[in-house]
């Protein structure tokens, strides 16, 4: 399953772990991320910007 470029406003990152199954396949059965782990705990390094509003 090819990566999906992230949509606006959101984390890269949490995009990818829950949209690309290759992102887990190392990992065990009910085994957390260490990856998913950190970012919840750090919060998100940063979002991708979301395009200005043209209604205004």
């Amino acid at each position: 399953m090819p990566a999906r470029e992230t949509p606006p406003g959101e984390c890269p990152q949490c995009w990818q772990h829950a949209h690309d199954r290759r992102a887990h396949r190392h990992l065990g059965p009910r085994e957390d991320c260490p990856q998913c782990v950190d970012h919840m705990i750090n919060g998100h390094p940063y979002l991708v910007p979301k395009k200005k509003s043209s209604w205004w």
